[in-house]
């Protein structure tokens, strides 16, 4: 009896860490795994981001956001990503063009505070 309760944990235990690792490809700057989607850094200042033009493949996009001076957040418009202050977002898109916004009122500057996401 004790043999077999032996043998089933430790099917358990390697059940259980072969469930949880391996996982750090699907999180590279390339994407995941199967190459699809990927990663952007946004550092925003005050009125501007630092590129106003980001790319990436279409799939899991995720969007990483540094405040560099002032308080920001972001809007990407045709999606349901939103992030306030710094943080991260992720969502699966297609490709397109979608327009990100600074969503935090950041001064007289605040209205033309924008960049453009393009998935390929």
């Amino acid at each position: 009896m004790k043999k077999l309760l032996l043998a089933m944990l430790s099917v358990m235990l390697i059940a259980v860490l072969a469930a949880c690792g391996g996982g750090e490809e699907a999180n590279s700057e390339s994407g995941g795994s199967n190459g699809e989607g990927g990663t952007v850094t946004l550092e925003a200042s005050n009125y501007t981001f630092d590129q106003d033009e980001y790319r990436v493949p279409a799939g899991d996009v995720t969007i990483d956001l540094k405040n560099i001076e002032g308080y920001h957040g972001i809007t990407v418009e045709g999606t349901d990503m939103k992030i306030d202050g710094e943080g991260s977002a992720t969502a699966n898109l297609k490709p397109g063009e979608y327009k990100i916004i600074c969503s935090i009122p950041c001064g007289e500057g605040h209205h033309e505070m924008t960049a453009m996401l393009v998935v390929e």
